[in-house]
């Protein structure tokens, strides 16, 4: 079955990780799945890391989708209008927007007090995980009014206001948050939902290498780190948006932030492998929140 058959997503941030992930689940919901991004073929943007938006957009195929990749940098708002105006001449229409746009691994300085940060780093932060979200819903959300209808989905870290470690951070994951409950309360009228999600211990590429194994051999890396033990694939969290997406009374969740684990005791989907990771109850249970 695929419930989201005919409808066009935009997943802003779709290279890696939990952004890949959600882009691959829409697909085998069998939606349109636009796949952006900067990194493309012989041209990383990101450190050494090789996975690109071509490659994405493939695999949303091999899902079962159509996976488009198009290179944009979501900080310029020119590039962002003009991906929206290429979507609405090709699709005509746009259901479902995840922003998972960030870029801030690289400038979190973890283990520092904020009197001792990086201002250019910590400004940067916010501009690639906090202003091209705002940017990217300006733009996008007008393709929904016309239909009276549509899903925004905002990716951040966590989903209670503990502090998250580092100062920069912490506004970026909490101001995502707020940001979907500020366009949840502007979109009502229009039946347009925005909520916010957070993914577990995400097992993204990026931390398969950082323990230094592959997902076929994962739980090695709980020698490492025993927390790794509870972690969970991206494939997780896409299938969280997928099923919101297709929940004919999404609405009701407007304005909420969400978690992979919760929406998997709700909806019922598990992980690859069939588990279902509950980053909650493992972190509560041992002190981690």
């Amino acid at each position: 079955m695929q419930p989201l058959k005919g409808q066009t997503a935009l997943v802003a941030g779709a290279t890696r990780g939990a952004g890949r992930g959600i882009a691959c689940m829409l697909g085998a919901a069998g939606a349109t799945v636009y796949c952006t991004g900067r990194s493309v073929r012989g041209q990383p943007a990101t450190g050494n890391r090789p996975e690109t938006i071509e490659e994405t957009a493939e695999l949303v195929a091999a899902h079962g989708g159509v996976g488009i990749a198009v290179q944009v940098d979501h900080t310029l708002e020119a590039q962002v209008k003009a991906l929206c105006e290429r979507i609405q001449a090709e699709q005509g229409r746009l259901d479902i927007l995840v922003n998972d746009i960030w870029g801030g691994d690289e400038l979190t300085e973890w283990g520092q007090p904020f009197w001792t940060l990086s201002i250019p780093q910590g400004l940067l932060m916010q501009q690639r995980g906090l202003h091209t979200h705002i940017i990217t819903s300006r733009y996008a959300v007008p393709l929904m009014l016309a239909q009276r209808r549509g899903l925004i989905i905002e990716i951040t870290d966590g989903d209670t206001p503990a502090y998250r470690g580092n100062l920069f951070y912490d506004l970026v994951k909490s101001a995502v948050i707020r940001l979907a409950y500020a366009m949840a309360e502007e979109l009502r009228p229009y039946n347009i939902t925005a909520l916010a999600l957070t993914p577990g211990f995400l097992r993204s590429e990026a931390m398969l290498d950082l323990f230094d194994v592959t997902e076929a051999n994962w739980q090695a890396g709980a020698q490492r780190d025993p927390h790794f033990i509870a972690s969970e694939t991206p494939f997780y969290v896409g299938r969280a948006v997928a099923a919101l997406a297709a929940d004919p009374e999404v609405e009701r969740k407007s304005g909420g932030v969400f978690s992979s684990w919760g929406l998997a005791a709700e909806y019922g989907f598990t992980d690859k492998d069939g588990s279902q990771p509950d980053w909650g109850q493992y972190a509560t249970t041992h002190g981690l929140r």
